[in-house]
């Protein structure tokens, strides 16, 4: 016969399960006797024998003696849903406490990094204390030292409007925040990851810089925006961005989507987040805890009728492959990928399993870039950032060059000799122009 948990007087929290082992392995210390060195653990029948094992291991130098109890899952689950909830209403609580300190605290933080213009904020405690640093034109700056107190209750804080379990400082969360800024809503997306010291929390503020930008704005040379609106007129195929998380290329695909759109083009863009809102096109903002990937939405928006497709990043096989596939079928296909540079690109679509002749037929041509702090002649300052970048089209003979083993070299040296200038040619000429520095250039790209 099942037992009651009702029945027994559970131990303390200082000595009870953690909250998520309980849920994960439906067990349940109900009552501990130190004099006895005995134990009993509530169980249910979908309680596994490696959760009793782990059990047994886990209270063999203490309670040697173990006593396992049948109890019901739906009577497990609902003592669990209750402890849940009462202890969410006590952290509340302690929130509540100092709600208007925290409140005003967070939003002044949040104003003063929207006022900066900075793309990130990171919150995080040390051994002794927290801090708070902004990440502005690429750069992390302190701008405020927390004690471990205000931190804790500040990161509670964050939790509660985000949504998330403010009892979880254990595992990973993600979460998003509003905020009413100069009559504007302002989108955060939250990550909170356990570190050991406590936690890290960084949000990336969406939207401050939410004005598409024009492409002539952004920093290619004039030869390479002449090839960057060539390839734009392709009705199809793929063109693809390369370079690391926070090179601007989501700037660049937004800006390009923008002047190439008018009335007569279906444009839908899937991205993760969207971080400019576009007029005209229809954005999609995929949600991986509902299913809604890269790859289901791909599957299902070609019956949307688009022209134009924008695939926010290439993280897998499954999306290198629909993106090739909607490009062979008559639709201009804009990507990113993670890669070094430019001529990367090939070998890294191939290492994902697209097959050469696929590659060499749709590949229009591939943009890399990297963003650098932008001189200010005048104040001898930094002030915004400017792109380094390196461009090329795919002409027949890298189209011929794609299908060989050693397809890098090949494309690298024919590109050499055409005299198509590559990540460093654009850094020394930007150097040259005083446009910014060579110190400024090495942080971002190998600079001999």
């Amino acid at each position: 016969m099942p037992v009651k948990i009702k029945d027994f007087n559970l131990p303390d929290e200082n000595v009870q399960y953690d909250i998520n082992f309980i849920r994960k392995n439906l067990s349940l210390l109900l009552e501990h006797d130190i004099e006895k060195k005995k134990c009993v653990v509530g169980i249910t029948e979908k309680t596994s024998d490696e959760a009793k094992k782990n059990i047994r291991e886990f209270h063999k130098n203490d309670f040697p003696k173990i006593e396992f109890a049948p109890v019901e899952e739906k009577e497990l689950l609902s003592w669990l849903e209750d402890f849940t909830n009462s202890k969410n209403e006590e952290a509340a609580k302690e929130i509540s406490f100092n709600e208007g300190t925290v409140a005003n605290l967070l939003n002044t933080i949040f104003s003063d990094a929207l006022k900066k213009k900075a793309s990130d904020i990171h919150i995080e405690s040390g051994e002794k204390n927290a801090f708070v640093r902004f990440r502005i034109d690429g750069q992390l700056e302190k701008t405020l030292d927390l004690n471990m107190q205000t931190f804790s209750t500040l990161s509670s804080r964050i939790k509660v409007i985000a949504n998330l379990n403010i009892l979880e400082k254990r595992l990973p969360q993600d979460g998003r925040i509003s905020f009413e800024y100069e009559n504007k809503k302002i989108e955060f997306r939250v990550s909170i990851v356990p570190q050991i010291t406590g936690e890290s929390i960084v949000l990336r503020i969406l939207g401050n810089n939410s004005e598409v930008q024009n492409i002539e704005n952004l920093g290619f040379s004039e030869n390479q925006l002449c090839s960057i609106k060539s390839l734009l007129k392709n009705p199809e195929g793929l063109i693809l961005l390369t370079g690391p998380t926070g090179s601007g290329k989501s700037t660049t695909l937004n800006a390009m989507i923008n002047f190439i759109k008018d009335d007569s083009k279906k444009i839908i863009s899937i991205e993760d987040p969207v971080e400019y809102k576009n007029s005209g096109v229809t954005q999609i903002q995929i949600d991986e805890q509902i299913g809604l990937t890269f790859n289901s939405i791909l599957r299902r928006i070609l019956r949307q009728d688009p022209n134009v497709i924008l695939v926010g990043e290439i993280r897998d096989k499954e999306t290198a492959e629909l993106c090739v596939k909607a490009s062979l079928t008559g639709h201009l296909v804009f990507s990113t990928l993670h890669t070094n540079d430019a001529v990367s690109a090939v070998d890294r679509l191939f290492n994902m399993g697209i097959e050469r002749y696929l590659i060499s037929a749709v590949l229009k041509g591939v943009i890399a870039q990297r963003l650098v702090r932008k001189l200010d002649r005048k104040t001898e300052t930094f002030k915004g950032r400017t792109l380094l970048s390196e461009v090329f089209a795919c002409d027949e003979n890298i189209k011929s060059f794609i299908l060989e083993n050693d397809s890098y070299s090949k494309i690298k040296n024919y590109l050499t000799k055409n005299k198509i200038p590559f990540l460093k040619d654009d850094a020394e000429e930007k150097i040259k122009l005083s446009v910014t520095t060579k110190e400024e250039v090495e942080k971002e790209i190998k600079f001999d």
